[in-house]
């Protein structure tokens, strides 16, 4: 090789030509981020031109000092691929391997025409496998429960009245005080309209259909969905996280049996006695706030009230607690159970768990007072 001077002379390369007349650029100096510094535009360019030459030799072992930054450089100047000719140290060539291997980066997403319709369709898609996958973990359930009654002395009883406990006895608190306060702000509004036309003694008819019927099962719905369903994905999004799950399944233990039936139950039995409480609190507030706004007696409601609301009121309103608890622990385990290994999942899973309940308490309630319109009301022709 003989350096041709009339061909290129630079500070940081060298164009020669080799004994057989091919052209050849030697890289002197230093391809480190730091000698970059504010000449990185220029030599990116001079790279990028240069290497579209064709033919063209490279020589990487003139150079003084390269790092990951100049390598990257030169990588992206030969379009992420090496060139034909090229003559590299052994260190240089670890760089340029590793770099071989690195996954490229993530294309710019192009324009989606019609985007509202594709969002829509897609939250429709991802609709249907949240459904399809409560269906298939409800079926499990079946067959997990049909298993146990033939074997009973596999019944997790343990999980079960840990469930009942931490769904039912540590939730009267919270549904005591929100009841009283519910029934307090629904029978003073109510005292006062009905104060005005001199009917006075219907607040009993009132409260008893309101909470007993439809308040109270939907509050202690919405606050056990809330604080119990969320519990439940956090725990089974924390067993994933920290590998419990998997744990689980090396020693051949199911998931539905051991972690998803005992909630189920638990919350199923816990939920209609939360709502027997939170109806029975909520109408003690009302007929206080009775009292001390029109001066209602208290044992004149309790009197009245079993011949002004029906009996079957109260089995409807138990019946939606089953129901409900069922459906908000199905839920949270299928949320708790899709939550991947990380602890933004953990957040978004818990949320939609929260979400996802409190929608289908709604909408239970609605069938229900569809269904059973007929149940329970009196109609005076």
């Amino acid at each position: 090789m003989s350096p041709d001077s009339s061909i290129s002379n630079n500070t940081w390369h060298r164009l020669v030509t080799t004994e057989a007349g091919d052209p050849l650029l030697q890289l002197t100096g230093s391809f480190t981020l730091v000698s970059f510094s504010r000449s990185l535009p220029a030599i990116t360019k001079q790279l990028a031109e240069l290497a579209g030459q064709p033919g063209l030799h490279w020589d990487l072992t003139t150079l003084y000092q390269l790092d990951y930054a100049g390598a990257a450089v030169l990588w992206r100047a030969w379009g992420r691929q090496r060139p034909v000719h090229l003559l590299l140290r052994p260190e240089q060539e670890r760089m340029f391997r590793r770099l071989e291997k690195a996954a490229p980066l993530p294309q710019k997403p192009g324009r989606i025409w019609f985007l509202p319709i594709s969002l829509l369709g897609e939250q429709f898609l991802r609709l249907l496998d949240h459904l399809a996958g409560m269906i298939a973990l409800a079926g499990q359930v079946v067959l997990d429960g049909l298993y146990l009654l033939g074997h009973p002395h596999r019944i997790p009883f343990r999980e079960i009245s840990a469930s009942l406990y931490r769904t039912g006895a540590q939730a009267l608190g919270i549904t005591a005080v929100v009841g009283f306060l519910i029934g307090i702000v629904l029978s003073y509004l109510t005292s006062e309209q009905l104060h005005l036309f001199g009917a006075d003694i219907y607040i009993v008819n009132i409260l008893g259909m309101s909470v007993i019927r439809e308040l109270g099962p939907m509050l202690a719905a919405i606050l056990v969905a809330g604080r119990s369903g969320s519990a439940m994905t956090a725990q089974l999004g924390v067993m994933r996280v920290t590998e419990e799950l998997d744990a689980l399944t090396v020693m051949g233990i199911p998931h539905s049996m051991r972690l998803v039936l005992p909630k189920i139950i638990g919350l199923g039995i816990a939920l209609p006695l939360i709502v027997l409480w939170t109806s029975a609190v909520a109408l003690l507030g009302g007929l206080v706030a009775a009292e001390l706004q029109i001066g209602l007696s208290i044992h004149y409601a309790l009197t009245v009230l079993p011949d002004t609301v029906p009996i079957a009121n109260l089995w409807l309103g138990l019946g939606k607690g089953v129901v409900c608890g069922m459906t908000i622990a199905l839920i949270a385990c299928h949320f708790g159970l899709r939550i991947k290994p990380n602890t933004e999942s953990l957040g978004a899973g818990t949320t939609s768990s929260v979400v996802t309940s409190i929608t289908a308490v709604i909408l239970i309630d609605a069938i229900f007072a569809v269904a059973f319109s007929h149940i329970g009301i009196r109609v005076v022709g």
